[in-house]
């Protein structure tokens, strides 16, 4: 199976290195290249790529507004997005997340960790990186519930089981941990999560991670 990438960042050589890596995989294919957000959201409609690699500083519409143009494009919906970029700082990490990012790497990855990172999103996964997930779920931690405030409870859809996975999902395990965990297969924890997901109208893990936090699932030490 071919996995399709749009590449958007305003420096010509960086795209330019980024897509001899990426081509180095057989089954990735560069399907088109973006300098400024405007093109980057004109390229992703025409192309309907599985992965945009977008960085943040674009001319014009900067990368997390362009993320947050593909991330509600009716006809992108299976489009991820990952913030790839050398401003790791919790303002753009919060406002990519905000959103609709499915990742945030920094441009000091490996081959092999970029290659990877495009394979994990386009299988529909989130993807952080360690320093980033940590600073999520600590900027989420110190912050009160959104159902103690509003009164609601987005998880009451959910199952006992998929609360519980969900919980688990917040603490960072990860399919395999949580098969370990309740003694289930990945696969059946995978599916737990597929439909949570579902339920929830979330896009994917990450979107998980701030549901759980925000509801009061995950504790606030």
């Amino acid at each position: 199976m071919t996995i399709t990438v749009l590449l958007a960042d305003d420096q010509q050589l960086v795209r330019a290195g980024f897509s001899s890596l990426l081509r180095r995989d057989r089954e990735i294919q560069v399907v088109g290249e973006a300098s400024t957000g405007d093109e980057a959201v004109r390229t992703a409609r025409a192309t309907r790529p599985d992965v945009v690699l977008m960085d943040i500083r674009m001319p014009g519409v900067d990368g997390i507004e362009a993320t947050r143009r593909i991330v509600a494009d009716p006809g992108l919906r299976d489009c991820r997005v990952v913030i790839l970029t050398t401003f790791e700082t919790d303002e753009y990490v919060f406002a990519a997340l905000a959103a609709g990012a499915s990742g945030f790497l920094t441009k000091e990855i490996d081959p092999d960790g970029l290659r990877r990172a495009v394979r994990v999103v386009a299988a529909g996964d989130a993807l952080l990186s360690p320093s980033v997930t940590r600073r999520v779920v600590t900027r989420f931690a110190h912050r009160p519930p959104v159902a103690a405030v509003s009164g609601g409870n987005r998880l009451a859809a959910l199952t006992a089981r998929e609360r519980e996975v969900v919980r688990l999902v917040a603490t960072g395990l990860s399919n395999e941990g949580i098969a370990r965990e309740l003694v289930i297969s990945p696969l059946t924890a995978k599916t737990h999560i597929t439909r949570a997901i579902a339920k929830l109208g979330v896009r994917d893990r990450v979107q998980l991670v701030i549901v759980a936090y925000e509801e009061g699932l995950v504790g606030r030490d």
